[in-house]
């Protein structure tokens, strides 16, 4: 009995994961993103920590594979979660047993966490060396990666909405990266609930002195214990009911049915208004009492200038988070109505106007996440120039909402998720930093939010407006991705089974019958278009 126990889970995880591997872009982003992350963000972000009072040095950069391995771990499960729940109550409803199911899900979600934290040790090894506490470094990447494994289980268990789960399991990653032992205090009470506090602090060698007899590591083994056992109670309840929930028809029409849609959904909206409002509210709160040099345009001239942290932080922050906010929004809003929008299509409503509609929903989300981080650094932070500022924030939510709608057709939900992840941090939160960065490197110059953060520092930082060539590429990059999101949604939405062919009279695409047809005399095809199975 147990061996055909063990047979079934095998072959179900090698399913499982076959299944995966059909997308390669998948499976290149769960090996890409993490040494990227690791290999461009470990020294900003120690920077970024010994300027906010964390801990730093090789601490933070040792955390890095952690925190790559622990986010696509978390996206991974998600998805598998939430995308195969029908799936896998069919199965269980078909009589499989559901301890086999279970076993084979997480089996998948390990395997695929492990490719993930491989690549970031890897990662990690080759840009600064694991050191003499190489067992510390992998055996903590790998307690990240399942405690994140359960983060996205309970993410996929409760949320329905892709959209959401994945904007939640940022949130929870934000908070646990940056209010961190590493990159804040490590004695500060309220951050001990942070998933992978004493993770952190034994793979990093930095005791807590607040573990009691337990100890860093005991309190770490704790948490991912009882994360494996969160993940296997989520992933059971989810696959135990047999019930199918029916989604109604898709959208019938225009931005009225698509602003009706997205009403309902009022977890994004919150999310879209909370993450913001948080984010920025918290990196306040821990920002030191110091002052720092930054690079600024004055007159047409490039001049350093000391400025208050505490008084700058927060109006640097916002942008991050609408951009994140932004792609995500776009790349679902348009990703999970692809099969609707080419039956509207086939159906005969014009691309344009589909398009249109489509864009309003995912720009209102983007403007939304926009209103609320100015509302709320507006009460922390007095920009010199406030018209600048809030164009310059309108535009990224802008350029990276028009991303977001590229992200998922290219690249698909996962892929396009850990993308939309990547891009905005490494942009706005590394390479334009005005206070990692006195001056963006050569090669930030390419990426999109380098034009319109030249336009943020300077209607943040000056009382007159110098950044005319950043508005120029700003707005650039907006008309192109506006240009590449038209011949996108063009080809995307084109009904896949019309073809037509000339000099084959009555001939018509696969439908649900066998259609008759009339051929030239002398024609010694079949008479009747056959279905293909």
């Amino acid at each position: 009995m147990s061996t055909n126990t063990g047979s079934t889970t095998g072959l179900l995880a090698r399913r499982f994961l076959t299944e995966a591997a059909r997308t390669p872009v998948n499976l290149l982003a769960l090996v890409l993103v993490p040494v990227v992350f690791v290999a461009v963000a470990a020294g900003p972000l120690k920077d970024a920590a010994d300027l906010l009072g964390g801990t730093g040095g090789p601490a933070v950069q040792t955390a890095t594979a952690g925190w790559a391995a622990g986010f696509i771990a978390a996206i991974g499960m998600y998805f598998q979660t939430r995308e195969a729940r029908a799936a896998d109550r069919r199965l269980v409803q078909a009589g499989l047993a559901p301890v086999r199911l279970v076993a084979a899900r997480m089996t998948t979600g390990l395997a695929l966490a492990l490719i993930a934290a491989t690549a970031a040790l890897v990662s990690l090894a080759g840009r600064s060396g694991l050191g003499n506490e190489s067992g510390r470094a992998v055996a903590g990447t790998l307690m990240y990666a399942v405690i994140y494994l359960a983060i996205g289980a309970l993410a996929g268990g409760l949320v329905s909405s892709p959209v959401n789960g994945t904007v939640l399991v940022l949130f929870v990653w934000i908070l646990d990266v940056f209010f961190g032992p590493v990159m804040g205090a490590a004695d500060r009470p309220a951050t001990r609930v942070l998933p992978t506090h004493f993770v952190t602090l034994w793979m990093a060698d930095l005791p807590s002195h607040h573990s009691g007899r337990v100890g860093d590591l005991g309190w770490a083994l704790i948490w991912a214990a009882a994360a494996l056992a969160t993940a296997w109670a989520v992933i059971t309840a989810t696959s135990r009911t047999a019930r199918v929930h029916h989604r109604r028809g898709q959208l019938a029409t225009g931005i009225r049915m698509g602003l009706r849609a997205a009403a309902r959904n009022r977890v994004l909206w919150f999310l879209l208004i909370a993450v913001p409002v948080v984010f920025v509210l918290l990196a306040v709160a821990t920002t030191p009492d110091e002052a720092t040099t930054m690079s600024v345009r004055e007159n047409g001239v490039t001049v350093l200038r000391k400025y208050w942290l505490p008084d700058i932080h927060g109006g640097t922050m916002a942008p991050i988070a609408i951009a994140s906010l932004a792609a995500v929004a776009g790349l679902f809003t348009v990703l999970d109505h692809r099969t609707g929008d080419r039956r509207l299509a086939l159906a005969g409503f014009r691309p344009l106007p589909l398009l249109l509609a489509r864009l309003t929903v995912v720009l209102l989300g983007a403007l939304a996440a926009t209103a609320a981080s100015i509302a709320v650094t507006a009460t922390v932070f007095d920009a010199r120039q406030w018209g600048w500022y809030i164009a310059a924030n309108t535009l990224i939510a802008l350029t990276y909402a028009l991303l977001g709608v590229l992200l998922g057709p290219l690249f698909g939900r996962v892929g396009g998720v850990l993308i939309a992840f990547l891009l905005p941090f490494i942009d706005l939160g590394i390479e334009q930093s005005p206070m990692l960065h006195s001056t963006p490197p050569a090669w930030a110059h390419v990426l999109p939010g380098y034009g319109a953060s030249r336009v943020l520092t300077d209607a943040a930082l000056t009382p007159g407006f110098d950044e005319t060539s950043g508005l120029l590429i700003a707005s650039g990059w907006a008309a192109g991705l506006a240009l590449a999101v038209v011949l996108l949604f063009r080809s995307t939405t084109r009904p896949a089974g019309v073809r037509r062919r000339a000099g084959v009279p009555g001939r018509a695409s696969a439908g649900p019958f066998p259609l008759p047809t009339t051929l030239p005399p002398g024609d010694q095809r079949c008479s009747t278009v056959k279905e293909d199975a």
